[in-house]
């Protein structure tokens, strides 16, 4: 599968839809989502039974494909047009489809690189406030009730061409701050993203914020230029997520892990590895949030 065949394929909703089948169902095998038993029969409108547990589902259930609401066809030209670096509101016209149904739909994708980064729950777990997006294995907008969540902070660790960007437990953004305003740390701040210069074994912390944050106390330190060693990649997320204004704390994760799969994937097809990830089943992760 490359880029060729799948533009090929979104050309009529059979063709992709064969092509999303044979990606979800390696080898024509099909398998119960809840249960894992391959013992099932078949209904009436698509559907299956497990003849084991007897859940009812579809093609795609339990996948993260799932979540978006798409037709098939509409799902392969959005991971296209994804791939080349297009906004939402891009994709919105050129797929004739709503800005929200275009927005859940890369949020959707996004959720899935995620979840195929090796800290994924951590970063679907109680320290970011993702986790409670999720809903057993559908994405669901956040409660309500939830209110103000934490602010997470990152660590960006670059070496030998690939990148990390980690979690970085047990340090808040009140201590990023302090250690601006006491130790002098290097602070740059556009709206509500922030990041630094290079803090322990780090190429730099980055964190967006929310109007709780006392920016107003960030004291400006003079680096000079030929002193400051920030990464290659630091200088590429930061100009990219300048882009994303208004992202909250808890979706930052999902943009940061966007701009780490596309880095370590630079220079490959972008499009056969997003639908792999799109028809992988959704880990069934449950969370408790205070």
């Amino acid at each position: 599968m490359n880029p060729t065949e799948i533009v090929q394929a979104s050309s009529s909703e059979e063709a992709a839809r064969k092509l999303l089948l044979d990606i979800c169902w390696a080898g024509g095998r099909r398998f119960c989502p809840r249960c894992g038993g391959d013992r099932l029969y078949g209904l009436s409108g698509g559907r299956h039974r497990c003849a084991g547990c007897k859940y009812t589902f579809q093609d795609f259930a339990g996948r993260w494909i799932n979540n978006g609401g798409l037709p098939a066809d509409a799902w392969l030209r959005l991971v296209t047009l994804f791939a080349a670096e297009a906004t939402a509101h891009q994709m919105a016209g050129e797929l004739g489809l709503s800005y929200n149904a275009t927005y859940k739909a890369v949020t959707t994708l996004r959720f899935a690189i995620l979840a195929h980064a090796p800290d994924a729950r951590q970063l679907l777990g109680p320290e970011t406030g993702l986790g409670a997006y999720l809903k057993g294995r559908k994405l669901t907008g956040l409660p309500s009730s939830h209110g103000r969540g934490p602010v997470p902070v990152f660590g960006i660790l670059e070496r030998n061409g690939w990148v990390f960007i980690d979690l970085v437990s047990g340090l808040s953004a009140e201590t990023v701050f302090h250690f601006n305003h006491s130790f002098h740390l290097r602070i740059e701040r556009a709206g509500y993203l922030v990041h630094t210069a290079p803090y322990r074994q780090y190429d730099a912390l980055v964190l967006s914020g929310d109007d709780s944050l006392p920016y107003e106390y960030i004291r400006k330190v003079e680096t000079p230029p030929s002193q400051r060693r920030e990464g290659v990649f630091t200088r590429y997320a930061v100009e990219r997520i300048k882009a994303f204004k208004g992202v909250s704390p808890q979706r930052f994760p999902l943009y940061l892990k966007e701009l780490e799969f596309r880095y370590n994937h630079r220079g490959e097809a972008l499009e056969p590895l997003l639908l792999r990830y799109l028809c992988d089943m959704v880990p069934d992760m449950e969370f408790r949030h205070p």
